[in-house]
């Protein structure tokens, strides 16, 4: 027989039941730090949907994308404030571009305003250095392979309108140089420029000439609204005001901590279009 002195009392279920309520409020208080002031109030902000709808399709008709434009426009019951045709065009000169197809991208230009390059000089020397660039690449990925074609292009495409210009100029001289060195040998400087990124840059200055040509902005809202967003946050540091050691955008690749703004994140959908992460 067990001593009195030995026994426990076993609790009651109401006891148990209120000691684990006790300690998960002590774990949760514990796991969740309160929320500074600046955030607080930041939740309490009731952003407008008709606005929110109104950038989201503002930045799917600047940056060329009329699947997710046309899908989001049904969703959301509103009409794209341009005409998906006129999209496609722009998307199909932009994958021509990123493909290294120059010409093509040159022709479906022309075709659209015969009128835009003619006038636009410095666009049509970065379409027509591009095309060189490409025809060095495909000319020198053997090292017996003739590389007439690329030199021919220089003289009578390039040539006559370098002297125009002393960037055109600095730019056609530092094309030419590919030619010189083996591409495993290339000075960074020139190794650069047979970077995607070249593509990608030549291909957005298109499409922002394209949009400007239709009376349309040449840059997506949504960029302007990181930019004043970090300007703000910024300002705010400066002026010693009460904010979070960190704050958020809340999208990849454009948050800011103390005012530093970082490119806004792209990643592609798998079909050809892109978004906002």
């Amino acid at each position: 027989m067990t001593p009195p002195s030995a026994r426990t009392s076993q609790p009651s279920k109401e006891e148990a039941e209120r000691t684990l309520e006790e300690m998960a409020s002590s774990t949760t208080s514990t796991a969740t730090p309160s929320k500074h002031p600046f955030e607080r109030r930041l939740e309490e902000v009731k952003l407008s949907k008709t606005d929110l709808n109104s950038v989201i399709m503002d930045y799917l008709i600047s940056e060329g994308y009329p699947s997710a434009a046309q899908k989001f426009a049904s969703e959301a019951n509103i009409q794209p404030t341009t005409g998906l045709d006129s999209i496609k065009e722009r998307v199909e000169i932009r994958e021509a571009i990123h493909a290294g197809d120059i010409q093509t991208a040159i022709e479906r230009i022309n075709e659209l305003n015969p009128l835009l390059l003619e006038r636009d000089h410095a666009l049509h020397f970065a379409l027509l250095r591009l095309q060189l660039v490409e025809l060095i690449r495909n000319s020198t990925v053997e090292p017996d392979q003739d590389v007439t074609p690329a030199l021919n292009f220089a003289t009578n495409q390039l040539a006559p309108r370098a002297p125009t210009n002393p960037q055109f100029v600095d730019d056609l001289e530092r094309t030419m140089t590919l030619l010189i060195f083996k591409r495993e040998d290339l000075p960074p400087e020139y190794a650069v420029l047979l970077e995607p990124k070249l593509r990608k840059d030549v291909a957005q200055s298109v499409n922002e000439a394209l949009l400007k040509d239709q009376g349309e902005r040449t840059k997506a809202k949504l960029y302007d609204l990181v930019r004043l967003r970090a300007w703000s946050e910024q300002k705010a540091r400066e002026a010693k005001k009460d904010l979070p050691e960190h704050l958020s955008i809340g999208l990849d690749g454009m948050q800011t901590g103390r005012g530093k703004e970082r490119d806004v994140g792209i990643h592609s959908n798998g079909e050809g279009e892109a978004m906002v992460a």
